[in-house]
C-alpha cells in the first residue's frame, strides 16, 4: 500500500512542479506548493459544502432536538472532516516535505491551526449570512479567502516550521 502512496505523491508533485516553471523566479517551490495543493483543497473543500448544502441538507435547518443547526453551519460542519484531512495530507507530504517536526506534532500543530480557522470559518459564515444576508455558497467563497490568508501565515511559521525558517528567525538584528 505505501507504494502506491508514494507513486501517487510523486505524480502529483510532478504535476504541481511542471505548472512551477513560470513562476520560480518569484517564489519559492514550497510556497507555490502550497497555493498548489491549499487551493485544490479549498475547491474540493466549496464543492463537497455545495454539495452537503444543497443536495444532503437541501437548505433545511438540521434538527438535532436539543439543538438546531442552521444549513450552512451544518454543511460546513460536515464537510469538515473530510477537508481537515486532505489539507494535513497535502501539507505534510506534498508541500511541506522539509519539515523535520515529528508527525504526531505537526498533527497537533495542525490541529490548531485549523481550530482557529474553524472559528474564523463560523464567526463570518453567521456574520454573512445571517446579519449581511449574503448568499451562502457566496459567503464560503468570501469566508474561505479571509480564512486562508490566516491559514498560511500559520502552517507556515507554525505547523510545519522547517530548520531553513528557524535558522532564519535565530539570526541576530
Amino acid at each position: 500500500m505505501s507504494y502506491f502512496f508514494n507513486k501517487v505523491r510523486d505524480l502529483i508533485i510532478r504535476i504541481i512542479d511542471w505548472f512551477y516553471f513560470p513562476f520560480f523566479k518569484f517564489i519559492p517551490i514550497e510556497i507555490f506548493r502550497y497555493a498548489a495543493t491549499g487551493g485544490a483543497n479549498t475547491l474540493f473543500d466549496i464543492f463537497l459544502y455545495f454539495v452537503f448544502y444543497h443536495f444532503v441538507l437541501q437548505m433545511q435547518i438540521v434538527d438535532l432536538g436539543f439543538v438546531a443547526i442552521s444549513p450552512h453551519i451544518a454543511a460546513f460542519l460536515m464537510v469538515f472532516p473530510i477537508t481537515f484531512t486532505t489539507g494535513f495530507l497535502l501539507a505534510k507530504y506534498i508541500t511541506f516535505t522539509a519539515s523535520e517536526l515529528r508527525g504526531r506534532i505537526q498533527l497537533f500543530r495542525y490541529g490548531v491551526s485549523v481550530a482557529g480557522s474553524v472559528l474564523l470559518n463560523y464567526i463570518f459564515l453567521k456574520l454573512f449570512v445571517e446579519v449581511a444576508g449574503m448568499y451562502a455558497t457566496l459567503a464560503k467563497g468570501v469566508t474561505t479567502f479571509i480564512v486562508v490568508v490566516y491559514s498560511y501565515i500559520i502552517q507556515r511559521y507554525f505547523s510545519f516550521k522547517t530548520n531553513k525558517i528557524l535558522a532564519a528567525e535565530n539570526v541576530p538584528d
